[in-house]
């Protein structure tokens, strides 16, 4: 039974005039032909269809301005693929403007080059993307011509560079393309070629063909190895190709680009910095300063408030003055002063200002003894006839005063008896004042002058200064209540697990900013569980794993060779005649473990040994990868048993990959077993 041939496909412009014949024989007898041929012409010529048309038939000029306007694009069109087969590129003088002719020639440019770059690559010319059917054929086209094999049908767009001249072609010939096995993408998953003797099966890049020879699968290029990504960056694949991402994270005042490197913050630029009105911030790596907008001038320091302190240089320079004179400190700088001798008693300084000299007591008009008494002088002292209160002393010939308070101890006064010359006084001591007869003393209420900064309590004689809870008095005055710095306390470290901010009268507790809650004694910190209030976003593949501080979001595939037996557990399949395949591990199973940096060392992390043991049985344990910077150390406890013990403190929180290996010895057969350990090591508070 023979099959019966394609119709043949007609040129644009051709089903164009099929269409228009419909308005001939509705409307009166206009040479449509001729009217699309005038519109051929207007095209060709002066590649502007928006000249006026001549015609008076309505439906002349319609043909003539469809005629026109299809020739037009199909001439831009061949300048596109010209531009493509002759540059490899579809940059023209008018690539920037945005006119039709513009937009026309781009298009096919761009579906030519798409066409060749197919052919290149040896995939199939049948383009099945649903960019329009004019792109298509430019594609097919273009791909067609690179295989240099194929003849193009002359109804096809195989030579679009002669498109004036399809509008005479009144036939077509039949499609070579239209037996093509891998027409519509055949039986390939992705991409198809037919050879002429069978269809060949492709892949895209990032995938293989699988053994059925028609479906493809994604590459894993992490275990393959034939990723690129650097040191410190982990591998993690994705359907069709793979990324990068970095171990640990920037760190403070650092931030991470799309590149996986660590960029600096600028805290100042970006305005999340803490400096006062009166302080400019300054940038520096990981981190700001703040410097004051004032500076103070010479002879002053600034503290750390941006305040001008003067400074005492009789204190901070060694020895300002020269020998002899003394230093005495001014405002924003000192002086040097002449030391000057001090007299004693009865002396003083003569008027050079280097010696002492006698004082004559009884030159007048000074009377030290008092009208009716002789004074007489003598070298730093003078004596005097005596009077009342005086005594006459017989051995030294000199009036001595009259020590009444010793003479009477207890009964003159209250408190305090003071001596004075020829009489004395009372006096009371400090809280105390004197009554009016002069001798005796009561207990003064020092409390109604408010000499305490917070609260005032009085006692006999005195009285007692106290603060109110989180404040204490200052050792200086006695009087003042200073806030007690709950944090800066030796015992400080121990009030919060993380930090302490202190204020008046009190403090606080605080915690980290994400990953923590502060517990209800107010003092510590509690690890949010992501994982169970399901505030995480892991997917729906991914398993949440809780780490203190935050969460991981886990997932794995079994490898080649292996299928998935339990949720964290690959076992190997059976081996059909490959010799490769009994040296593989029985059983991979995978482990998460958590950590803090602060933990003690040594520390057993993991235990690893056959589920049941046999006698005889001997084991080997050996860490195979994931401790380059040796952390940590296998140890074999028993015939059958071992452990991996961290013997090395991480110094910061990281995420670790081990992989432990046990080889285990069973009547003279060797089995291996692999473990995945993903350690997740977070901050100390």
């Amino acid at each position: 039974m023979e099959r019966a041939p394609p119709s043949p496909r007609l040129p644009l412009p051709l089903l164009l005039l099929g269409g228009l014949s419909l308005l001939a024989a509705r409307g009166a007898d206009v040479p449509l032909e001729a009217c699309c041929a005038d519109g051929h012409r207007m095209a060709t010529q002066h590649r502007d269809c928006s000249l006026p048309y001549a015609s008076e038939s309505k439906e002349c000029r319609m043909v003539q301005e469809q005629c026109c306007h299809n020739q037009l694009e199909e001439l831009h069109c061949a300048t596109g693929i010209n531009l493509a087969n002759e540059q490899d590129g579809c940059t023209t003088p008018y690539s920037d403007n945005a006119s039709l002719e513009a937009m026309f020639v781009k298009r096919c440019c761009h579906c030519c080059l798409l066409g060749r770059a197919a052919q290149a690559q040896g995939q199939s010319c049948e383009y099945n993307l649903m960019v329009g059917y004019q792109c298509g054929l430019v594609f097919r086209a273009c791909c067609v011509k690179g295989q240099e094999t194929a003849d193009f049908a002359p109804g096809d767009v195989g030579d679009l560079q002669e498109t004036a001249k399809i509008s005479e072609v009144k036939e077509e010939q039949e499609d070579p393309y239209l037996n093509d096995r891998c027409r519509g993408g055949g039986p390939c998953k992705q991409q198809c070629r037919d050879t002429g003797e069978e269809v060949v099966c492709s892949c895209f890049v990032g995938y293989q063909l699988l053994p059925d020879g028609v479906s493809c699968e994604d590459i894993n290029e992490c275990i393959t190895g034939s990723h690129n990504c650097r040191l410190g960056e982990n591998c993690i694949n994705t359907v069709g190709s793979f990324r990068c991402q970095r171990e640990s994270s920037c760190g403070t005042g650092y931030e991470l680009t799309e590149n996986n490197d660590c960029k600096d913050i600028d805290e100042c630029e970006s305005g999340i910095h803490n400096c006062l009105p009166d302080f400019i911030c300054q940038n520096t790596l990981g981190s700001f300063r703040c410097r004051p907008k004032l500076q103070c001038k010479s002879g002053f320091i600034q503290d750390a408030l941006g305040n001008c302190i003067d400074i005492n240089e009789c204190l901070s320079i060694s020895a300002p003055c020269p020998v002899g004179q003394t230093c005495i400190n001014t405002e924003g700088s000192y002086t040097c002063q002449k030391n000057v001798p001090n007299c004693g008693r009865g002396y003083h300084l003569n008027d050079e200002g280097n010696r002492c000299v006698d004082v004559d007591e009884c030159s007048p008009p000074a009377e030290p003894c008092g009208p009716g008494h002789r004074c007489v002088n003598s070298p730093g002292s003078f004596r005097c006839e005596c009077k009342a209160g005086y005594y006459f002393d017989g051995i030294s010939r000199t009036c001595i005063d009259i020590n009444e308070c010793r003479r009477y101890p207890g009964r003159l006064c209250g408190h305090k008896c003071e001596n004075t010359p020829g009489s004395y006084f009372c006096s009371c001591t400090v809280g105390f004042r004197l009554l009016a007869d002069g001798r005796s003393c009561e207990d003064m209420n020092e409390c109604n002058s408010s000499p305490c900064s917070q609260e005032c309590a009085n006692v006999y004689g005195s009285y007692q200064c106290y603060c109110r809870r989180g404040y204490q008095l200052s050792d200086v005055d006695g009087v003042t209540c200073e806030d007690i710095d709950e944090c800066a306390l030796p015992t400080g470290g121990h009030i919060c697990s993380y930090r302490c901010i202190n204020f008046p009268g009190s403090f606080q507790c605080s915690c980290p900013s994400s990953g923590y809650r502060l517990a209800p004694n107010g003092r510590n910190c509690q690890d949010i569980d992501e994982c169970v209030t399901g505030i995480h976003n892991c997917s729906v593949n991914e398993t949440c794993f809780n780490i203190q501080g935050g969460f991981r979001c886990l997932a794995f595939e079994c490898p080649e060779n292996y299928r998935r037996s339990a949720d964290t557990r690959c076992e190997r399949l059976p081996c059909h005649e490959n010799q490769e395949c009994p040296k593989l591990p029985l059983r991979i199973t995978y482990y998460h473990l958590s950590f803090p940096t602060n933990i003690h060392v040594p520390a057993v992390v993991f235990r690893m040994g056959p589920s049941s043991a046999v006698p005889g049985d001997s084991m080997q344990l050996a860490i195979t990868s994931g401790n380059e910077e040796g952390f940590f150390t296998t140890q074999k406890v028993s015939h059958h048993s071992g452990v991996v013990a961290l013997t090395k403190p991480v110094p910061e929180p990281r995420d670790l990959l081990l992989t432990v290996k046990m080889d285990l010895y069973r009547h003279g057969t060797v089995s291996s077993f692999v473990a995945k350990l993903f350690i997740f090591v977070s901050a100390e508070l």
